[in-house]
């Protein structure tokens, strides 16, 4: 290990096609929605950081720029900053019903989706329950 070792940080995406290849992953993506001159944003884009070096390796912690970001704000509905929305799968429990009649493998299984979202400050305990109750592990150092 040098001396200047960079410390990873959360993802600053330009495009919403970018999203693409981390949905495909299948690990949760915690994305922050935010602008600059927000202050609310910069307390958050020090917890968000934080969060990109501890789940790295299990999660997605992105960033994105609602003003330059095309379609974002629109996409997700943000109305204010910052806002935070979590995509994760949704494991859909078949039972025993559905699959004696054959409708065990159902399209949406797996599908990625919005689990939760807000708007505003948020504890940086609370988005760590969160990530970790959608299937991310904390790396241990």
């Amino acid at each position: 290990m040098g001396i200047f070792n960079k410390k990873q940080k959360a993802v600053k995406i330009q495009t919403l096609a970018e999203l693409e290849p981390m949905i495909e992953t299948g690990k949760p993506i915690l994305i922050d929605f935010f602008q600059i001159g927000c202050a609310p944003c910069q307390v958050m884009d020090g917890i968000m950081n934080e969060l990109a070096r501890e789940y790295g390796e299990s999660a997605h912690v992105v960033k994105v720029d609602v003003a330059k970001v095309a379609g974002a704000a629109q996409t997700f509905q943000v109305r204010s900053t910052p806002t935070f929305v979590l995509l994760s799968k949704v494991e859909k429990k078949v039972s025993k019903k559905a699959r004696q009649r054959g409708n065990g493998d159902k399209p949406n299984a797996g599908k990625m989706s919005a689990r939760w979202r807000s708007s505003g400050l948020v504890k940086k305990d609370q988005l760590q329950r969160l990530l970790e109750s959608n299937g991310a592990e904390r790396a241990t150092a």
